[in-house]
């Protein structure tokens, strides 16, 4: 008989002979079902025949199926006395045979069974809040996980657990008040900017050897927890706090435009995953020499500058409007809205290409749609006003230039050429004195 055979047969005998009887003809009144011992029999010593096993395995016992009312202590310590007993028959039983196999099935629905009498489900709220942490319970009960408070493995199958909605802190839901670790959301929200200091590190005497985060002893080396150094914040934690989880760092990208990941503690991992996205990166300001030697910065600092502006154009087009043509750029709004703020997701993106891929296709929808695809916006259009030949310009082609008062559009040989002011502001002066003398006249 094969495994899953044996297992559907398992599960098909779980209900005893006697609820079986009650269920097909109705409760017999002025008879009770007799009461379970105290001490199941898990193996029949003469019986080997693979039709008998369901026998041999004790399921006329019934270990699984409720009886009539509530389950008491003496229920609880049957399952203890059968999971002890399945553990010695598993032990002795030659190994890898079918009986042990047998025996290992049911062991298992055991621990199930007396895991939901420990620790039912249904006492548990969907949502509890703690220390800023909004800890939602989960449904899974096949994804394996690890508890950030012990350190030891979610068995989602017969254990209830939590996740935090905001920095996806996971935990047993006996965990839960054990927990001395804030949220790290709301350091994001309070204070959103980077360490920018390469591993700042103030020494393990300064820590008085004690973990950063849990106030633990600990010592370099080993005894009695090990010392375990964070990349980000420079401090030492025990190996409860740092599971040797890597990163990339926001200083080494800025300072080396380095992106090996390093070894993080788990709340500087928590961090950085909630500041990835976030544009708080003023590299002109932080590093302004980095884009003298990365010249994928350069190229989308250019192409930033064009979609700036080419934004006016569409926040006036209704065309462009009803095709959300902005929307493109969602996923990084800060992208119509500056030209100087990054975020570290932007910065390991310009290092793979990706960015660079992507937003030139994005240039060239926008480019394509003010100069061919709209006649509104073509109109809007500028003619060089000092050579007054060419083709209609537009402030984003790559051959023009801007006067940076009036913002009227030349082409760049044009413009450098001239030795005269721009035409459009010498008009412009020329209206505003007229304007002033006429006042004086009146």
């Amino acid at each position: 008989m094969a495994y899953d055979e044996r297992l559907a047969l398992f599960r098909q005998t779980r209900l005893n002979p006697f609820d079986r009887g009650e269920e097909e003809n109705g409760p017999q009144e002025g008879k009770t079902p007799p009461q379970h011992e105290a001490k199941p029999e898990l193996f029949s010593g003469n019986r080997t025949h693979s039709s008998d096993r369901t026998m041999d395995l004790g399921l006329a016992e019934d270990h699984f199926s409720r009886p009539v009312g509530s389950f008491v202590a003496s229920d609880i310590e049957q399952l203890k006395l059968a999971i002890e007993e399945c553990k010695k028959l598993i032990l002795e039983l030659p190994e890898h045979s079918e009986r042990q196999k047998d025996t290992v099935v049911k062991l298992i629905h055991l621990r199930l069974k007396l895991q939901e009498l420990k620790d039912p489900e249904e006492d548990e709220p969907n949502l509890r809040i703690l220390l800023e942490h909004r800890f939602s319970k989960e449904k899974s009960k096949s994804v394996k996980q690890t508890c950030d408070k012990c350190s030891t493995i979610i068995w989602g199958l017969i254990q209830t657990w939590y996740t935090c909605t905001g920095c996806y802190y996971r935990c047993h839901s006996k965990c839960m008040n054990l927990i001395t670790k804030p949220c790290v959301r709301s350091k994001v929200s309070h204070q959103s900017e980077y360490e920018l200091s390469i591993c700042p590190e103030i020494g393990l005497d300064r820590q008085d050897y004690r973990c950063a985060e849990c106030r633990t002893p600990i010592s370099l080396r080993g005894v009695p927890s090990e010392a375990r150094q964070c990349d980000y914040t420079g401090q030492y934690y025990c190996s409860s706090c740092h599971w040797n989880d890597t990163a990339v760092i926001p200083a080494r990208v800025i300072h080396n435009w380095e992106f090996e990941p390093r070894k993080v503690c788990r709340s500087s991992l928590r961090y950085l995953a909630l500041m990835m996205s976030r544009p708080v990166l003023k590299l002109k300001e932080i590093n302004p020499l980095l884009f003298n030697f990365v010249e994928e910065l350069v190229e989308i600092r250019k192409l930033r500058q064009d979609i700036l502006l080419m934004k006016p154009y569409f926040i006036t087009c209704k065309e462009a409007m009803e095709a959300r043509l902005l929307l493109q750029l969602q996923d990084r709004q800060h992208f119509v809205e500056n030209d100087d703020m990054y975020s570290l997701q932007d910065l390991i993106d310009i290092s793979s290409g990706r960015l660079s891929c992507s937003l030139t296709e994005i240039h060239t929808t926008f480019a394509k749609h003010i100069k061919l695809d709209c006649e509104r916006c073509q109109a809007k259009g500028f003619v060089c006003e000092l050579c007054k030949e060419g083709d209609i310009l537009f402030p984003f082609d790559s051959h023009t230039s801007l006067c940076h008062d009036c913002s009227a559009v030349f082409h760049r040989d044009c413009y450098y050429d001239n030795s005269t002011t721009c035409p459009r502001c010498a008009r412009m002066n020329e209206r505003k004195q007229d304007e002033v003398s006429d006042v004086k006249d009146a």
